[in-house]
């Protein structure tokens, strides 16, 4: 482990320094591709947020076996929230509304700048970290609790907060997703576009929590409890989010292609014509109908192997869909790979990585309490082998 958390630093640092020669050489392209690698990661990191919620509420040994790999991802926050800045500095490049020439030109921009003006848009990213922050700190902070002095009352505050917690989760990476990525192209609007990114969010998160569950299956105490069984409630859960996520996606292409409105349509039409046409067709084949047809195997989800390979694909996919969001902006002409969209996500990455393998080995890798089905866990893993 702790080789592994030098390397990824050391990989962070040599992409740092890239991309600090990419941003001197093309500051554009720079601003977008760090875009696309700090949305993704910090899509892990929120997702990971909302699935240890969910976990609090609902209960399962699921939850049980990567509750410390979720709240681990959860402490890396205050890097997420740092590693925001460069985006400040950048979005009069990333952004239409924030340069006041285009503003002037444009009467729906000037409509619109009552929201999309930059002082509110740094403060409503404040906000959303203070609140996403909060929340993080106190499910840490009684997690441990819990396991100093017993189930309860730490477990009962952990639900209460979860409960509200959901809901400004779901209320301000909503609004996050409108600053963050719809405003790339202001004039387009769609009312379930920050389900689309939630619902991502969480598949990211399974996929990390999967493939780190899997790494961790020979370590005591995880050997007890990760079951095949285990692994199964993982993949019907990563299923359960694939077709969320497809859902909110086919939802919101269907109603824009068939309303054919002159300030939503542009967006698709963008996305789907030239040569983003692969990238299109390739995100419905492999991010949905490949993964889809694989996790509805009993075998796929039992066999852990076999599961950590279709997370990985999930993954990597994850990406793709980003930056068909994201790319279009930057060349609409035909699609167009620059070798920092590749650098600046194995950089944030390799940061990412190297702190969440520090963080998860800080603390003991099974929580001493859990929920009433977690408690038979240990004897049915070793029944299930």
């Amino acid at each position: 482990m702790h080789g592994l958390q030098r390397r990824a630093m050391i990989v962070g640092g040599v992409g740092a320094v890239l991309c600090l020669i990419g941003a001197r050489l093309n500051p554009a392209q720079f601003y977008y591709a760090y875009l696309l690698a700090f949305v993704f990661w910090l899509g892990i990191t929120l997702g990971s947020l909302g699935l240890l919620m969910i976990q609090h509420l609902s209960g399962g040994a699921w939850g049980f076996v990567i509750r410390r790999q979720l709240e681990a991802a959860t402490r890396l926050l205050p890097l997420m929230a740092v590693l925001f800045v460069p985006l400040l500095l950048g979005m009069r490049t990333l952004y239409p509304w924030a340069r006041p020439d285009v503003v002037a030109a444009d009467v729906i921009l000037q409509n619109k700048r009552v929201y999309l003006n930059v002082p509110f848009f740094v403060a409503r990213a404040c906000i959303y970290f203070a609140a996403w922050l909060a929340l993080a700190w106190y499910l840490n902070r009684w997690s441990i609790e819990q396991d100093k002095t017993g189930e309860e009352p730490a477990g009962r505050r952990m639900r209460a907060i979860s409960a509200g917690g959901l809901v400004l989760y779901v209320l301000t990476m909503t609004l996050a997703s409108v600053d963050w990525l719809m405003s790339l192209e202001p004039h387009w609007f769609s009312t379930i576009f920050g389900a689309i990114v939630i619902g991502g969010q969480g598949l990211s998160a399974l996929a990390v929590a999967i493939i780190v569950l899997a790494a961790l299956a020979n370590e005591k105490p995880v050997s007890d409890v990760a079951a095949p069984a285990r692994f199964h409630d993982l993949g019907n859960l990563l299923l359960a989010f694939l077709l969320l996520w497809a859902y909110f996606s086919f939802s919101q292409f269907l109603i824009i292609w068939a309303g054919n409105l002159p300030d939503e349509i542009p967006w698709y039409v963008h996305r789907i014509q030239n040569s983003w046409q692969a990238i299109s067709i390739m995100l419905v084949i492999f991010h949905f109908a490949v993964p889809f047809a694989l996790l509805l195997s009993r075998r796929t989800k039992r066999v852990s192997r076999t599961l950590v390979k279709v997370a990985v694909g999930i993954l990597v996919m994850r990406v793709v869909e980003l930056f068909w969001i994201i790319a279009p902006e930057r060349s609409p002409e035909g699609f167009h790979l620059h070798w920092l969209d590749v650098v600046a996500p194995i950089t944030i990455g390799g940061f990412w990585v190297s702190l969440f393998v520090r963080e998860i080995t800080s603390r003991p890798l099974l929580p001493r309490y859990g929920d009433e089905g977690a408690y038979a866990v240990h004897a049915q893993a070793v029944t299930e082998h």
